[in-house]
């Protein structure tokens, strides 16, 4: 019922799962990852418990293999389900049960494993290995829904669209450096869900990226900011020239207020992406 697809950066060690379905909610049920750990995706009259299940076993040793083995031994209703694992340090595995509805099947490789079922038909999971071959040394969560996507486009779960989500975690990589949590994002009932992932990702990159390079302010645009400062309410003056502390409290208060507070950065140096995000929200 559903398509998804479980990966690894092998540079970073982010770990992460993208999954589409026509049925409500499917990042509620799906994916699972843990920092370190590994990934897991479980679906196909979905047993829940593979995840969280599933992080345990790798996390006391044991490979995907070994996971899925123990999975097949213990769970009398295996050959319903479906799931994908990659482990930490890349190992893989997909399995899709006799009993799954067709079209079923998926692919497992280093650092990957993608799985489908009720899909229209292989070229799926084609389109996806494609996608995620070709979109090597992306971002890991860029990279999954760029697969994602290529898979829905050639056909997805023929019965339709519902919901999406995107799950990724890496070393402090979550807010403001203090968890592993990183992406988490659904779209739970929307009529192109994973187009809607892409918009979404698209708000977490700015608001939640970190400054990839930083400059000076103009004079005019120093001029520009300590204006809409005021005119915002975040001071009732501010004294001309160079940048100078109270300046510095006020826009700290403005990127609070408007969520960029991981784009922040002290002593009067800029983010470009932060700083053409305030030009067009206040105007010129």
């Amino acid at each position: 019922m559903t398509f998804s697809i479980v990966g690894r950066d092998p540079v970073t060690g982010d770990l992460g799962v993208a999954v589409a379905s026509k049925f409500l909610a499917v990042g509620a049920l799906v994916p699972f990852a843990r920092s370190g750990v590994g990934a897991v995706a479980t679906q196909s009259y979905v047993n829940p418990n593979f995840g969280p299940d599933g992080l345990r076993l790798l996390a006391s040793g044991l490979g995907p293999q070994e996971v899925a083995a123990q999975f097949q031994a213990q769970d009398a209703d295996i050959q319903q389900r479906q799931f994908g694992i990659v482990g930490a340090d890349g190992r893989s595995v997909t399995f899709t049960g006799e009993g799954c509805h067709a079209w079923a099947g998926g692919h497992a490789g280093t650092d990957v494993a993608m799985q489908g079922n009720i899909l229209t038909g292989p070229g799926v999971m084609e389109a996806m290995r494609a996608a995620w071959e070709g979109a090597g040394g992306q971002p890991l969560p860029r990279r999954l829904l760029a697969a994602l996507r290529a898979g829905d486009a050639a056909g997805g779960d023929r019965r339709g669209r519902q919901s999406a989500a995107l799950l990724c975690v890496g070393p402090g990589r979550g807010y403001a450096g203090l968890t592993d949590d990183w992406v988490n994002l659904r779209a739970d009932d929307h009529a192109d869900p994973c187009g809607e992932l892409e918009r979404l990702l698209g708000l977490h990159d700015l608001l939640f990226g970190r400054p990839e390079s930083t400059r000076e302010l103009t004079e005019d645009e120093l001029e520009w900011l300590r204006a809409r400062l005021i005119i915002e309410d975040y001071a009732t003056s501010l004294p001309a020239g160079p940048w100078d502390p109270e300046t510095e409290a006020a826009a700290w208060a403005m990127f609070g207020t408007e969520n960029l507070e991981e784009r922040w950065v002290p002593g009067g140096r800029f983010d470009p992406a932060a700083l053409n995000y305030l030009r067009e929200r206040f105007g010129e």
